[in-house]
């Protein structure tokens, strides 16, 4: 297989220009990530979701993208990438106005799960489509870089934007944000984005796209229950449920002319690690981005204004290595680069799992930006190790398990590590007589709970309430010290990509190592 890029094939304005529009969806959708968590406290008042419906309501919209990925990147193929993006940009936008209205947590969570769906179309669609329009290594190395920089724009903006919203509107409001953005989109889409779809893609496979959603829903469904509620049957009904047709679904790739999914890009070992690593970063960063903002409103009393503008070196941090990192892969091996800054979200792990409830403001929000500031390098090269070793007509299913990857690893964190520090919280509160219920459930229900008692008796409540989320805080920094470390050690023995500077003096022939083209080839 040929993965050499035409490096004669260079990308003109329309190419540019068209890439800031496929820049919009990565912001949206990364600004709804941290506009969601910092709405938590707001949406629980508004609201007043249980703890499982609170999850839920976090939660379902990544799980729902991560179920579909596979199934609309390959749609995608069929159809036509531009087309699939603009359906999927309209449906967004209807499915975030339901949002804004919505009045109850069911509601609520129906509206998570139509956005998820939506959501599930563009980010495939998006970057299939920057493959295609970007031939040249180099070009499209930039252009990945770029793409990847939005996200990290989007995670700086969606506190700040996202925090002024809830100091002066209702929680709904957050979710408006997606109808301009969508809006744009469908306007200038069409106008600057060119059409891709692959002429031998053949049908597509209902049976497949069945079965693997009956993989990957009751398996995240089976995780979940039981690390909220513990381990039964039928939690652990649904994972072997859902393991069971992944075998079916496997078997019968193998089978078809034009599998759904194109199971041979996972005979590379580097295409296999940096994927593994994305999910393991991605559940890690997932969980502490949710606890960290609840952290700065409940535990250390910051308005959601104050609490964006405290994660905003963290974003800082992130643009920033994720703007250099492909400039130091020119120089040094990719894994390296990748492996050090794991080891740098590890030291901002120990910081967070350090913390205390008293005096950790300035803790949490340093370690948090290590934890940011070492992810960068991962997010800006390990897209494109994952995407370049794809041949052009792959690039679909090579967009949609990196995304898949991704998003799983988002929502898993959310449920899992979201549901551990739930389950420390639940452990270690101290809930005197007398209070409602819900203290011992969350600490935002235990921040409502002690209005309506004595002083005395909400300074004892909330004093264990705080030290005990705090509790959670920590384990869950333990463990992604824990992964980020592992993760650095697998990257750096596994990938064997050379710098992108080295050319053909390097491993290969061309440079690649593994048959995977450099992530950025800076000579072209």
């Amino acid at each position: 297989m040929s993965t050499t890029a035409d490096t004669t094939s260079q990308a003109g304005p329309r190419e540019w220009l068209g890439l800031a529009v496929l820049a919009l969806p990565t912001l949206l959708l990364s600004i709804d990530v941290s506009v969601l968590h910092l709405a938590v406290p707001h949406i629980s008042e508004g609201l007043n979701p249980s703890a499982a419906q609170m999850l839920w309501i976090i939660d379902i919209y990544g799980f729902l993208i991560a179920g579909f990925l596979v199934t609309m990147g390959t749609l995608g193929d069929r159809i036509g990438r531009r087309k699939l993006l603009l359906i999927g940009a309209a449906a967004f936008g209807v499915a975030s106005l339901a949002a804004v209205f919505a009045d109850d947590s069911a509601t609520l969570i129906a509206a998570r799960a139509a956005m998820g769906i939506a959501g599930a179309t563009l980010m495939p669609s998006t970057l299939a489509l920057i493959i295609n329009m970007f031939a040249d290594a180099r070009q499209r190395g930039v252009a990945i870089a770029v793409w990847v920089t939005m996200f990290s724009v989007g995670i700086a903006l969606g506190p700040v934007v996202g925090g002024a919203m809830l100091e002066y509107f209702w929680w709904g409001s957050v979710f408006l944000l997606g109808v301009p953005i969508m809006g744009v989109l469908l306007v200038a889409g069409p106008l600057l984005l060119p059409e891709y779809r692959d002429e031998e893609a053949g049908r597509l496979d209902l049976t497949s796209v069945a079965l693997s959603l009956a993989t990957i829903l009751p398996v995240i469904y089976g995780l979940k229950e039981i690390a909220n509620e513990g381990v039964g049957p039928v939690p652990l009904a649904a994972i072997v449920v859902g393991l069971v047709v992944g075998v079916l679904f496997v078997r019968r790739q193998r089978t078809l002319e034009s599998p759904l999914l194109d199971l041979g890009l996972f005979g590379n070992a580097t295409f296999r690690t940096a994927l593994v690593t994305l999910l393991l970063s991605m559940l890690v960063a997932g969980g502490t981005y949710l606890t960290v903002t609840q952290y700065l409103q409940l535990v250390g009393g910051l308005s959601p204004m104050k609490a964006g503008l405290y994660l905003l070196p963290a974003a800082f941090a992130l643009i920033v290595t994720a703007v250099v990192s492909p400039m130091a892969a020119s120089r040094f091996r990719p894994a390296y680069v990748v492996a050090v800054g794991l080891a740098v979200s590890g030291i901002g792990h120990v910081m967070l799992s350090l913390a205390d409830s008293s005096s950790g403001i300035a803790q949490v929000v340093t370690g948090f930006a290590f934890v940011y500031a070492g992810g960068g390098p991962l997010i800006a090269l390990g897209t494109d190790i994952v995407v370049g070793s794809a041949q052009p007509e792959q690039a679909g299913s090579a967009a949609a398990l990196s995304e898949t990857s991704t998003e799983l690893g988002m929502a898993l964190g959310v449920a899992l590590l979201g549901s551990l520090g739930a389950a420390v919280y639940r452990a270690g509160v101290d809930v005197p007589e007398g209070v409602a219920a819900g203290a011992d459930d969350t600490l935002a229900g235990a921040v409502e709970a002690a209005q309506g008692v004595s002083s005395n008796v909400a300074t004892t409540l909330l004093d264990s309430a705080r030290a005990a989320f705090t509790d959670g805080m920590n384990a869950i920094g333990a463990i992604g010290a824990f992964v980020a470390l592992a993760s650095a050690v697998l990257v750096a023995v596994v990938i064997k990509i050379p710098a992108t500077g080295a050319g053909e003096d390097s491993d290969g022939a061309d440079g690649s190592a593994d048959g995977v083209v450099p992530a950025v080839n800076a000579e072209g």
